[in-house]
């Protein structure tokens, strides 16, 4: 293990890894491991449901990225149950739980009934937070004062889906957010001390790699305090299977050492308080026409993530 520090306008950024990793200062901050229960509340988004537009991101299906346990037809409590059950396999040690709202865009209702769920999920004893999952152009000043205030009693999170810093690809992609509104949501999360994340997506049709890498100096002038990256996955029956079987020639894609040296590569330009969530993403196999990496778990990711950047001698933020 390394220390590595960074002194820049009187701060001192520290790393005791090559990189920040995200679940080392949660564990740090409250004292132990924050097991996430995915929590599906029956959200849509508002290029779904017709508010902006239809169809939804050209990427998307909701149910590749989400357990069995998590259903709309279920309560939350009982929802929480269930996750609570599913990870004590894999998490026995878990003892607190964030409530989770992931599929769609989990602040697109009015600000009652967002009362109303967060408040069911809070209410759990075994619950000591939520994170919220949602676009930048679904949050108002309202909405955010409201999770200010819960802030001061349980963990709020916040996570911007944004996933490109291009306007170009975020309307090929049918998102119908610009950049622009990306930043204003941040900022606005950020003024009131709300725990702000993003999430970006790597290989999305029309960017280069030279494209994706220059996004890491646009992500550094976000105040946010994670981040969260993904290697586009095809999924079966989406319009981005579909145009990737059409014009293939649009999409950079990867083997898996490949992208560990192309995430290495962004590594290094990006600042180093940011909080690394995730690097990479896994699809279950049967949502995918191929899986090139084979199932390889994220635990296994990151060993090989770090393995590289032992190899390599570098780490984040060493070319900012």
């Amino acid at each position: 293990m390394i220390f590595i520090s960074l002194c820049k306008k009187k701060m001192e950024v520290k790393l005791k890894k090559r990189y920040n990793p995200f679940a080392d200062f949660l564990k740090e901050k409250y004292g132990g491991r924050l097991q996430k229960l995915v929590i599906d509340a029956g959200f849509s988004c508002p290029n779904r449901d017709g508010t902006l537009a239809f169809g939804g991101c050209t990427y998307c299906d909701n149910n590749a990225f989400h357990p069995n346990y998590s259903t709309p037809d279920k309560s939350i409590a009982q929802q929480i149950d269930e996750g609570i059950e599913f990870h004590k396999i894999r998490y026995p040690r878990a003892t607190r739980y964030l409530a989770y709202f992931q599929p769609y865009s989990n602040t697109h209702a009015p600000i009652e009934r967002l009362k109303e769920i967060y408040g069911q999920a809070l209410a759990h004893p075994a619950v000591c937070g939520i994170v919220i999952g949602t676009r930048p152009d679904c949050v108002d000043e309202r909405k955010l004062d409201y999770l200010a205030q819960l802030q001061k009693e349980h963990i709020v999170i916040l996570e911007y889906g944004i996933e490109s810093c291009y306007d170009q690809t975020l309307t090929h992609i049918n998102r119908h957010h610009t950049w622009a509104q990306a930043v204003e949501a941040v900022k606005m999360t950020h003024e009131r001390g709300i725990m702000t994340g993003a999430h970006f997506i790597f290989g999305l049709p029309g960017e280069s790699r030279e494209m994706m890498l220059n996004m890491a100096g646009m992500i550094n002038t976000l105040p946010v305090d994670s981040v969260k990256f993904h290697q586009l996955q095809i999924i079966k029956g989406t319009r981005m299977e579909r145009e990737f079987a059409q014009y293939p020639e649009r999409f950079v894609t990867w083997d898996l050492q490949e992208y560990i040296d192309f995430f290495i590569d962004f590594l290094e330009r990006l600042r180093m308080d940011l909080r690394i969530e995730r690097f990479a993403g896994e699809v279950p196999p049967r949502f995918v026409n191929s899986t090139p990496w084979g199932k390889v778990r994220n635990v296994e990711l990151l060993r090989m993530l770090e393995k590289r950047l032992e190899e390599r001698d570098t780490w984040q933020g060493r070319l900012k």
